[in-house]
C-alpha cells in the first residue's frame, strides 16, 4: 500500500482539483442568467463526482507515467527527484498496467454518475457530449508516456495540462452546473491551466537533462533551459494578472482581493527560478508551485462567497 501512494503521488493531486473548486463556486456566484438561485445551479453531488473524476484521471495519469517512462528506460539513475515505482523494482510493469485498467474503471465510472446527476436524461447530446470527453481524458492521460507515439514524448504535453486541467475542469464542471458557457470563466480557467502547465514546464526543466538522452522531446528540451524560463516566466505572471482582470472586470471589493495572498509564494517561486543555474535544484519548487496553484483557488472560492454574502444581504 505504501508503494502504492508513492506510486499514485499525493503532491499532484491539490494541483488537479483547483479548477473544479473554482468551477463549481463560480457556479453559486454567478447562477444561470443572473438569479440569485445557488441551491438550484450548485448541486453536492456534481461537486463531489467531479472531484472524485478528476483525481481519477490525475492518479492514472501518474500511474500511466509511471509505466510509460520506466518501460522506455526514461526514468534511470541519472533522473532527479524521487524514484519511481518501476525504476525501483516495487511494483511491477505488469502490476502497474492492471493498475491503469482498475483506474480507467473506476475513474469512467465516476465520469457516468457525474454526467447523470448532471443531466439526469434531460439532455442526450450533452450527456453523450461529456461521456465522449471522458474517454478522450482517460485516453489522453494514458497515451501522456505509454505507446511508441506517446505525445508527451512529442511534446504535447503542455497542451493536454492546459485543455483538460484548465479549460475542460474549470469550464466543464461549470457547464454541468448552470447548462452554459460562462465567458468570464475563461480567464480563470486558462489561469489554472497556465499554472498547471508551469508545474509540468518546471518538472520538465528539473528532467531536461535526462529526458534529452532518453528521445523525451519535451518543450524545455526543443527551446532549451534558457528559453524555458522566460516560458515559465510567461505561464506564473500570465495566470496572476488574468485572475486581476477577472477581479476588476466582476468588480470585486477590497475583501475579495483575498486571492492576493497567493501571489506572495508564486513571486517567491518566479524569483527561485531566475536565479537557478542547477536545474536539479528546482525539485522542490513542484510542490510549493503546486499547493500555491490550490491555495490561489480556494482563495479565489472564498473571494466567490463574499460575493455571494453579499448579494444576500443586499437582496434580503
Amino acid at each position: 500500500m505504501k508503494h502504492w501512494i508513492q506510486a499514485a503521488r499525493l503532491r499532484t493531486l491539490p494541483l488537479s482539483v483547483s479548477g473544479i473548486i473554482v468551477g463549481s463556486m463560480y457556479a453559486l456566484a454567478y447562477p444561470t442568467n443572473n438569479v440569485l438561485t445557488p441551491t438550484e445551479v450548485f448541486n453536492w453531488k456534481i461537486f463531489g463526482y467531479a472531484i472524485l473524476t478528476t483525481l481519477g484521471l490525475q492518479i492514472l495519469s501518474n500511474f500511466a507515467n509511471d509505466y510509460g517512462d520506466g518501460i522506455k528506460g526514461t526514468d534511470n539513475e541519472e533522473r532527479v527527484g524521487p524514484k519511481r515505482a518501476l525504476q525501483s523494482g516495487v511494483i511491477s510493469p505488469q502490476a502497474m498496467k492492471r493498475a491503469i485498467v482498475i483506474t480507467s474503471l473506476l475513474t469512467l465510472i465516476a465520469a457516468m454518475l457525474l454526467i447523470y446527476f448532471a443531466f439526469k436524461g434531460t439532455s442526450i447530446g450533452y450527456s453523450l457530449f461529456f461521456l465522449v470527453l471522458g474517454v478522450l481524458a482517460i485516453a489522453s492521460a494514458i497515451r501522456y508516456t505509454v505507446g511508441n507515439t506517446a505525445y508527451g514524448y512529442r511534446g504535447f504535453g503542455d497542451l493536454f495540462v492546459f485543455v483538460f486541467f484548465g479549460l475542460v475542469s474549470t469550464l466543464g464542471v461549470n457547464f454541468l452546473y448552470s447548462k452554459q458557457l460562462n465567458f468570464d470563466l475563461f480567464l480563470l480557467a486558462s489561469a489554472i491551466g497556465f499554472l498547471s502547465v508551469g508545474v509540468l514546464n518546471l518538472n520538465n526543466m528539473r528532467d531536461e537533462a535526462s529526458d534529452k538522452k532518453s528521445n523525451k522531446n519535451t518543450i524545455v528540451v526543443k527551446i532549451g533551459g534558457e528559453k524555458a524560463k522566460k516560458y515559465h516566466y510567461f505561464l506564473i505572471i500570465s495566470a496572476m494578472v488574468l485572475v486581476l482582470v477577472f477581479a476588476i472586470l466582476n468588480n470585486f471589493h477590497f475583501d475579495q482581493y483575498l486571492f492576493l495572498i497567493a501571489y506572495i509564494p508564486l513571486t517567491k517561486h518566479l524569483h527561485t527560478v531566475y536565479k537557478n543555474q542547477d536545474p536539479r535544484a528546482l525539485d522542490p519548487e513542484l510542490k510549493k508551485l503546486a499547493l500555491s496553484t490550490f491555495a490561489l483557488s480556494v482563495l479565489i472560492a472564498l473571494s466567490m462567497i463574499f460575493f455571494i454574502s453579499d448579494l444576500l444581504v443586499n437582496n434580503y
